[in-house]
């Protein structure tokens, strides 16, 4: 069995629809905090499994001998680690075949803060003695849908990155990277670093909503503070703002611009040129 945890989020769901591409229904399981929200996928024929990363009573039932698991990163920042560590448990227990793992860019040597969880999951993976595949994912390009958008109406873009690099690529091509990981040959402790095949920066960005546009868009770089003043003037609460903000001066650092080329060459073709995410933002706009 391939079992998906988190199979009804956003970057669940992309999987299993690749999964069922090449995969028969029977053969894969939605492990789900919420079984009733899995109900079009069980009704295709998808296993449904209770899987709540905060119950983990419900996960002893989620995993079995020889399963192939896709362990999805939690979306609660700040008490990943414990909720990761459990989930890793019970796959060791039920003596899993392979687990995957959804962490972040360079996990092990990024200085951006959130990558901490991730790197201690990584760390009680390996510890557990379950074969491996770490899905370092990049930055998603959706990120930056509300950025596209706002250009386009406001004619300017904000940032602290300066000339800082970010290889984004699309959730569709993380999940399609995972779904060849979980399916193919020989991907016992493995790790990848995936992002997007050209880095660009923010001043790029701007030119790119120019071009789809028609209308002049500038990058507008500002100090970190002020940046996070932006933000929360925008109505992100204040912690997020802050984290984003920070985040900026890691993609001045380098730290998101890493296009090692592993996510091309897991889906087997190049990964979504800038123009043509702006392209289509702005199209559904």
């Amino acid at each position: 069995m391939i079992v998906v945890t988190g199979a009804t989020g956003q970057l669940g769901r992309l999987v299993v629809e690749g999964l069922l591409e090449t995969t028969p229904a029977g053969q894969i399981v939605a492990a789900v905090r919420n079984p009733e929200k899995a109900a079009d996928l069980a009704a295709r024929g998808v296993q449904v499994r209770e899987a709540d990363y905060d119950r983990p009573e419900t996960l002893k039932q989620a995993f079995a001998a020889g399963d192939r698991v896709l362990l999805i990163s939690s979306d609660t920042v700040g008490i990943r680690l414990p909720q990761h560590k459990v989930v890793v448990d019970a796959a060791a227990e039920a003596g899993v075949a392979l687990l995957a793992y959804t962490g972040v860019l360079h996990s092990d040597t990024t200085p951006l803060a959130l990558a901490a969880e991730h790197k201690g999951t990584e760390e009680h993976i390996r510890a557990s003695g379950i074969p491996f595949s770490f899905l370092r994912n990049g930055w998603y390009v959706e990120n930056y849908v509300s950025t596209i958008t706002q250009a386009a109406e406001q004619g300017t873009i904000a940032g602290a990155s300066g000339e800082g690099r970010v290889s984004t690529a699309t959730r569709e091509e993380y999940a399609r990277a995972a779904v060849a990981v979980l399916t193919g040959e020989n991907q016992e402790n493995t790790v990848y670093e995936l992002a997007g095949d050209v880095a660009w920066t923010k001043a790029e960005l701007a030119a790119e909503v120019a071009a789809v546009t028609g209308k002049p868009v500038a990058y507008q770089d500002l100090p970190r503070d002020e940046y996070e003043r932006v933000l929360a003037g925008a109505g992100l609460p204040g912690p997020v703002a802050a984290m984003f903000a920070d985040i900026e001066l890691d993609i001045a650092g380098g730290a998101l611009a890493g296009t090692t080329g592993d996510l091309s060459r897991l889906i087997g073709r190049p990964t979504t040129p800038l123009r043509d995410t702006v392209t289509e933002v702005l199209a559904r706009a």
